[in-house]
């Protein structure tokens, strides 16, 4: 069943309410879609402005782990065609921010943890995470003890 799956989040995150306009909390943690069907599980994350390599997926111990750690960088300078003027200058303007998140989910047992995939397109992460074969009721002979 889904609600097998569980968001483990930390303490801050549960300080702050969704903001439905970002797509993202407060805190700067994705939001995650979850869905179910009788073969597998799939999760998808919105993660604009973020390519595959920025994303870092682990599995450990029937915990998944989605993490990222983006710095980004937004410049005014001078021209750069005016090489003295560039020797001489100095930063008016030079903003730096770094976007990290990390968000764990703790796997139904019924998942294939060796058929996880992870596809990454249009900046939407997807997880599929395969469930494994019902073992099937076996009929038991019983043996005449003559």
């Amino acid at each position: 069943m889904m609600n097998e799956l569980e968001l483990l989040n930390n303490v801050m995150g549960n300080l702050f309410d969704n903001d439905a306009d970002s797509g993202c909390n407060v805190c700067g943690t994705p939001d995650v879609d979850v869905k179910e069907t009788k073969t597998e599980y799939t999760l998808e994350m919105e993660l604009p402005g973020r390519t595959e390599k920025d994303v870092n997926i682990e599995l450990d111990h029937g915990t998944l782990t989605i993490s990222s750690i983006k710095e980004e960088k937004h410049e005014e300078e001078t021209p750069e065609n005016d090489s003295a003027v560039k020797e001489e200058s100095t930063w008016l303007i030079r903003e730096r921010r770094t976007d990290a998140f990390s968000r764990k989910f703790t796997l139904p047992d019924d998942v294939n943890s060796e058929g996880i995939a992870a596809s990454f397109k249009n900046g939407v992460l997807t997880i599929s995470l395969p469930r494994a074969e019902a073992a099937l009721p076996k009929r038991i002979a019983i043996e005449s003890a003559a």
